[in-house]
């Protein structure tokens, strides 16, 4: 990590001995670690700073991770969320990313596998707010984007709140416009290596994008789809 910008992590782990041990070799990593014992330190311990990522256990006493994660997200709050827990069955992974989580790793875990899942969510996320990448708003015709506040402003002049998916795959489709990009590139950068969504939900998001910009969505100017192969933003202004 460059120790000039370090990201902030929020560690919630009651677990005296983790706790101590994560932050720890989180530290090492280059990271700001703060630290709650609980769901309800974790929400105050939001309300008050900005973090880059928020390492979440779910059995906790107070209020478990799971409830913690859906309170955040209920909030509008779009921190990228990584759940730790002992419960290791699919239904309980699906219910963790179903509240909210953008990752969920099982415990006991690899020391190494989790810090390489920290830099990919912190570093995902930080492409959004990124300022040297393209700026915080676009434009293309008569529509605009403005990534910061994760909202668009379309060509008959409505406002669009944007959900945190669909601002990371507008601005992916946008820095490489012109261009197409796979299937596998969208899935990588935007989902991440847990879930991955069927060519259908892609192709959703699409088609709500040219509802939102394209004044013929059947006839789109702006947002094309190289079919078997991924997506292209055009913009020739």
């Amino acid at each position: 990590m460059n120790g000039s910008n370090k990201a902030s992590i929020l560690l919630v782990e009651d677990e005296e001995h983790l706790q101590d041990a994560l932050k720890l070799n989180l530290e090492l990593e280059g990271y700001e670690v703060t630290t709650a014992n609980d769901g309800v330190a974790a929400l105050k311990a939001i309300e008050n700073e900005y973090f880059d990522l928020i390492i979440m256990d779910v059995m906790m006493p107070e209020m478990d991770g799971i409830s913690t994660t859906e309170s955040i997200r209920i909030r509008k709050n779009e921190v990228p969320i990584l759940i730790l827990s002992a419960k290791n069955t699919s239904y309980d992974r699906v219910l963790g990313l179903k509240k909210g989580a953008d990752d969920y790793l099982t415990k006991p875990f690899n020391l190494e596998e989790l810090l390489l899942r920290v830099e990919k969510l912190i570093h995902k996320n930080k492409k959004i707010h990124d300022k040297d990448s393209m700026g915080d708003t676009y434009k293309f015709g008569k529509n605009s984007i403005d990534f910061k506040a994760q909202e668009a402003t379309n060509f008959k002049g409505e406002k669009i709140q944007l959900s945190k998916k669909e601002n990371m795959l507008l601005q992916l489709l946008i820095e490489n416009q012109n261009e197409v990009v796979t299937r596998e590139k969208i899935l990588q950068q935007v989902w991440g290596y847990n879930v991955y969504p069927t060519t259908r939900t892609i192709d959703n998001f699409i088609l709500n994008f040219r509802k939102y910009f394209e004044e013929d969505s059947r006839n789109p100017v702006y947002f094309h789809s190289a079919r078997g192969v991924g997506y292209r933003f055009v913009n020739e202004a």
